[in-house]
Order: C-alpha cells, then sequence, then structure tokens
C-alpha cells in the first residue's frame, strides 16, 4: 500500500478543513462571538499540520491503487470527523466528546441524527459550522481535492472518487477526472444558490436561509430551529426546501447531460424514472392514509410529499410527528428509508439503482427458471450490465444486512423498546437521521450511551462511505505490502 500518498491526501484534508473553518470565525466576528476562536485556532492547527504532513516525505508516486484509495477516503473522514468535533467540544457548547464527535459526524456523513435538545441554545457560529458540515459532507472533500489538485486528478485515481461517490456505477473511463470533479462541485453550488436565492425571495432572514440550503445541499437535515423546519410554518418555504431535497437525491450525471445538451439520453436513464414513481407511489399512499386526520386533502398532501422528499433522499428535515401517523404511513416511511436516493447523488441509502439492478436480476432468474437454455442479460437504459457490478450489488446487500443486524443486537443492550432500535440503525447506516419512537423528527439520540453512538458512530461513516471503505481499515492483510 502507498502509504506516504494517503498521508499526502490527509494533509490537504487537514488544510481544506482548517480553511473551511473560517466561516465559522467569519460568522463569530459579524455575531460578536467568542466563541469563534475556537475556530480559527483549531483551523490554524490543522492546516498547519497538514503543510507538515505535504511536504514532509512526499510521495514520488502519485497512482493510487483500488486498496489505497478507499484506505485513504475512510481515514479521511474519520480524521476531519476528529478535528472538525473540537470546537463544539473545547468551547463547552457540546460538552461530552462523544457527543461532539457524535454530531459532527452526523453532519459529514450528512445523516442528521442530533444529540441536541436544544438546537437555539448553540452560538450563530456553532449553528454554521454544524450546516456546513452537512454541505462538505454532501458532495465530499476528496471530490473537491480531485479537483483542485493536479496531480490527484490522474485517471488511476478514480478509485478516490469510487471510494466516496454513492452508488454502485461510477463511470470507468472518465477522460478528464479534475474537470470532472469540477464540474460535479459547479453543479453542487449552483443548486444551492437556487435554494438560496427562492428562500431570500420568500422572505426567510438570510441567515437561517443559509444554513437551510447547507443542509438541504448535502441532504443532511441539520437545522437551526428546535421546531427544526416547522419553524418556517408557510408553505412556500416548505414546499421549496421539499422540491430542492428531491433535485440533490438525483444522480448529478443527469444535470451533466443537461448541460452538455443530451437531452434524450438523460431522460431515458431507467433510474430517474423508477426514483420518481416510487416517490409518487409513497405520497399516494400516505396521501390517502393520512386524509383523516388533516383538515384538507391538501394538507395531507403537502405532509406527505416533504417527509417522502425528505426521508427518500435521507435528508431527514421535519414539520411533524410521524409517530402520530397511521401504521401504514409509518411503514412506507421505513421501506423508503432503506432505499434511499439515486446513485451519483448527494443523499444516502441502498440507492434506488441497487434496487433497480436486484429487481432486474431476479426477473431474470425467474424467467431462466421457465425457458432455461435462453441466453438472458441484464440491462439498463439499453446497455447490458456488466457481471461484476450485479455481484458487487448482491455482496453489497449481504455485507450491508450483516451490518445492520449485528448493530441491531448491539444497540439492543440498552433495552428501548423495538421501534426505536430498528428505526435507529436504519435512519444511521442509511444517512437519514431521524427515525420512530424516541428518535423521531421531533426526538433525538441524547438518551442513548455512549457505546450505543459509538455503534451509531460507526454506521453513519459505513453508511455514507459505501461499507467496504471503512471495512478495509479493519483488515490486517490491507495493510501488508504488496
Amino acid at each position: 500500500m502507498n502509504k506516504r500518498i494517503i498521508v499526502y491526501i490527509l494533509g490537504w484534508v487537514l488544510i481544506i478543513e482548517g480553511a473551511a473553518m473560517q466561516i465559522a470565525t467569519v460568522t463569530s466576528l459579524i455575531f460578536n462571538e467568542h466563541e469563534g476562536l475556537y475556530f480559527f485556532l483549531t483551523g490554524a492547527a490543522s492546516a498547519a499540520l497538514g503543510f507538515l504532513a505535504i511536504k514532509v516525505k512526499k510521495p514520488k508516486n502519485m497512482v493510487l491503487y483500488q486498496k489505497a484509495g478507499f484506505a485513504a477516503t475512510a481515514l479521511s473522514w474519520i480524521l476531519m470527523s476528529l478535528v472538525g468535533c473540537i470546537p463544539f467540544w473545547a468551547s463547552g457548547e457540546i460538552p461530552s466528546f462523544i457527543d461532539a464527535f457524535f454530531e459532527t459526524v452526523s453532519g459529514f456523513t450528512t445523516t442528521g441524527s442530533t444529540v441536541l435538545t436544544n438546537v437555539e441554545g448553540l452560538s450563530n457560529c456553532m449553528l454554521i459550522w454544524r450546516s456546513f458540515l452537512n454541505w462538505l459532507g454532501g458532495m465530499g472533500v476528496i471530490v473537491f481535492l480531485l479537483a483542485i489538485i493536479p496531480k490527484l486528478g490522474g485517471q488511476q485515481n478514480i478509485y478516490l472518487m469510487k471510494a466516496e461517490s454513492p452508488g454502485p456505477i461510477v463511470g470507468k473511463a472518465v477522460p478528464h477526472m479534475r474537470n470532472y470533479a469540477a464540474l460535479l462541485y459547479g453543479i453542487y453550488i449552483g443548486l444551492t444558490a437556487m435554494e438560496l436565492i427562492l428562500l431570500l425571495c420568500g422572505g426567510m432572514g438570510f441567515f437561517d436561509a443559509l444554513n437551510t440550503s447547507f443542509a438541504t445541499a448535502g441532504t443532511g437535515g441539520f437545522g437551526i430551529r428546535n421546531a427544526n423546519i416547522a419553524a418556517y410554518d408557510t408553505y412556500y418555504f416548505q414546499t421549496v426546501i421539499a422540491v430542492f431535497m428531491l433535485l440533490f437525491g438525483l444522480n448529478f450525471s443527469f444535470y451533466i447531460l443537461l448541460l452538455t445538451r443530451k437531452f434524450k439520453q438523460a431522460f431515458r436513464i431507467e433510474e430517474l424514472w423508477f426514483y420518481i414513481g416510487i416517490v409518487a407511489l409513497s405520497v399516494t399512499i400516505i396521501t390517502i392514509n393520512i386524509s383523516s386526520i388533516y383538515p384538507s386533502v391538501y394538507d395531507a398532501f403537502h405532509q406527505s410529499f416533504f417527509y417522502v422528499s425528505s426521508i427518500m433522499t435521507t435528508t431527514g428535515f421535519g414539520i411533524g410527528d410521524v409517530n402520530q401517523w397511521p401504521e401504514l404511513s409509518k411503514a412506507v416511511i421505513i421501506i423508503i428509508t432503506f432505499i434511499g436516493a439515486m446513485a451519483g447523488s448527494t443523499g444516502g441509502g441502498f440507492k434506488v439503482s441497487r434496487l433497480l439492478i436486484l429487481c432486474k436480476e431476479v426477473r431474470k432468474e425467474f424467467a431462466l427458471l421457465v425457458h432455461p437454455r435462453n441466453v438472458k442479460a441484464v440491462k439498463m437504459d439499453g446497455k447490458t450490465v456488466d457481471h461484476n457490478i450485479i455481484r458487487s450489488t448482491c455482496m453489497f446487500l449481504v455485507v450491508y444486512m450483516g451490518i445492520f443486524a449485528l448493530s441491531f443486537l448491539l444497540i439492543s443492550i440498552e433495552n428501548k423498546d423495538f421501534l426505536t432500535s430498528f428505526t435507529s440503525i436504519a435512519a444511521n447506516l442509511n444517512n437519514t437521521g431521524p427515525g420512530l419512537g424516541e428518535v423521531g423528527p421531533v426526538g433525538n439520540y441524547a438518551g442513548f450511551g455512549i457505546f450505543s453512538k459509538a455503534v451509531l458512530i460507526f454506521d453513519m461513516l459505513a453508511g455514507r462511505l459505501e461499507l467496504f471503505p471503512l471495512l478495509l481499515l479493519f483488515s490486517p492483510s490491507a495493510w501488508k505490502k504488496a
């Protein structure tokens, strides 16, 4: 394993994070808050350590293979979370280190789970950093590095992109990795700016609109009000947020095709229509099911559309207590928690593309039972899906189920009720945030003990990194010289 280049990448991650922290420093100056000093000092120390890392023993070979690429990405996310939690903890605004680490991991992985019972008690600089964690984690710091560092933009380093990009299908032959990464971030910034402008046009304050846009873009769901999005009790704000949650749940390749005027190819993406179909079906079922508990069908539709957008994209924003809904609606919410958004989006979950591949594979196997001599191939968007992708999708499902089962057993030691324990694992492994029971949209994770929080931290990181990069760190053979 090329350990020198791993240290080199970690150094750049520290520099980027140190620079990113200054958004909180500037915020503290604007609001005249002394807590900004913690961000300034932590950011400066982070950048200094990063500078040393990239200058001492600079790697001669800048090529990363899969093993080193996955390890570098997983270590980057752990390191970012450790450094990012220091201001929360050192300032005393989140006194417990494990709670500060939990909150930071939740932010970076865009999960949105929180241990805070009074979000509005945080200073403004802490709130902006907390929301900016969602934005940073949404597209990924490694993708940003590929965009700005020429030496990391080589085609060989697609393993960095694959380790951080959600979903089973990442382009095998991106001609210019650096340009591709820059284009992704350009689209990401553009969509964030569009939401910010629309919220401002509706009369939302700049600070609230900026935080909300950061959290929506990263599909992280960190709100800055105790009532979350219910604090903005106008249909306009909630509808804008719901629509943009769905937009950030789309595969960013769709936007690239639109920008390059390949409209037919863009709208022939099967995953897109499968995604829209699941959203439409879920909204319809829930609207009908909850219509009796709201003043009008429109109110029921609004509630249903917002929550389906929030959970399907694994954002986790809330505007009420889903625990009060009928059992059928709660069952739909749990199901789409597992499905998640499209591959190549900022959303989490199992991914629509994987579900579509598995459905096609099951259909193929049934066809072979009826006609054993027929030669069948799984196709998506008119192209045959490589057998390795099908194999890796099946393997992902097995590992995913194994981690879920083990995590559920471990967290059950606390003797919480079944619904709380089950949906806690589902929400954190799928990076959704809120579950049901004690951890519903109006609840939080403060009631869990240190051991359970550690399990949930692992699940958040595993879910965001698509399992394998994080699991690789625990394999002794991975660290041996080839």
